[in-house]
């Protein structure tokens, strides 16, 4: 087992999530109180306003009503809700539906047991920061004492692979990479083979990033899992969907098409430190059976954490 590989959750990793929250929660926080003003109670009116917030701070409509109904069978519960109590309430309200789904989740970056090499594929379209989050859990993953090798399969842009290359001395972990416009498979098929001898905990690869709808690009992460199965029959283990939480809706949207399109079983949103959109990740936590792994919540290295529903909650109403 790796040395370092149970690590608490510390005062400064709650600073840093505080800190990249801090524009989701700033902007939520100044509308609820606006909506508040002259109220001493939570009323049909107050409730519509937050229903109005909740939604164009991009938790989604299907995941606000269900908010919403849970703080109307409080009230109708507790016969009396006070404005002062509403942050309290609809922190509690909304980590209640979120662990309702019961999905597993992880206070660190931890590998399961028994899997080696764990095979991690990481798909997404351009722009969202997949190539930076994969650095960023290389990173994350030797910290913990596990042996890491990337695969730069996004063969179709110098710049990916260049990309992968500097994030990979960034994290001091090895890359295995081929000419611009090899076969992304043969890069997978090469980099899983690597992991084998080297004996590697845990593989990460790299695809293309082209538009979401397109049929070509679904049909190539297809034939990567089945070339990547020649070498390991149950490969990819996790196939890690990124996406942007500062687009809101789109993200949803994206999540909707992979998911639809390939067999997507965990998901990072990145960038929610330049985004008031932070709300998307209540939103996508509870509509898709798919557990949010990973938040990007700044640009450093070490700005990557593992995704807790109750500290995320905690932290955008916390105040």
């Amino acid at each position: 087992m790796p040395m370092g590989l149970f690590r608490i959750f510390s005062r400064d990793d709650q600073k840093n999530l505080d800190q990249g929250l801090t524009k989701t929660r700033e902007s939520v926080f100044s509308r609820i109180s606006r909506a508040l003003i002259g109220k001493s109670r939570v009323d049909d009116d107050v409730l519509d306003e937050l229903e109005e917030i909740l939604i164009s701070s991009d938790v989604g409509v299907e995941t606000t009503l269900r908010i919403i109904t849970r703080i109307q069978e409080r009230i109708a519960r507790d016969k009396y809700l006070g404005t002062s109590e509403l942050n309290t309430i609809l922190r509690e309200e909304i980590i209640g539906l979120l662990l309702d789904n019961r999905m597993e989740e992880s206070d660190d970056f931890v590998l399961p047991e028994g899997i080696r090499p764990y095979v991690m594929m990481v798909v997404g379209v351009n722009g969202v920061g997949k190539t930076t989050t994969i650095g960023k859990l290389a990173w994350q993953y030797k910290e913990r004492g596990y042996s890491v090798l990337l695969g730069a399969a996004d063969t179709f842009r110098a710049a990916a692979v260049d990309q992968l290359s500097i994030w990979s001395e960034r994290a001091g972990v090895p890359i295995i990479r081929q000419k611009m416009g090899s076969d992304p498979a043969s890069v997978a098929f090469d980099t899983l083979q690597s992991a084998i001898s080297q004996q590697a905990d845990l593989v990460i690869i790299d695809t293309a990033g082209r538009l979401h709808n397109k049929v070509n690009l679904m049909n190539e992460l297809s034939k990567i899992r089945k070339v990547m199965q020649k070498v390991i029959p149950d490969a990819p283990h996790e196939v890690l969907l990124v996406l942007d939480a500062s687009t809101g809706q789109n993200a949803i949207e994206q999540a909707r098409q992979f998911t639809a399109a390939t067999d997507v079983n965990a998901l990072a949103l990145t960038k929610l430190d330049g985004t008031a959109k932070g709300g998307v990740v209540i939103g996508i936590s509870d509509q898709f059976r798919i557990p949010v792994r990973y938040i990007g919540i700044g640009e450093k290295i070490k700005d990557l954490q593992v995704f807790n529903r109750r500290r995320f909650v905690e932290s955008i109403f916390a105040g």
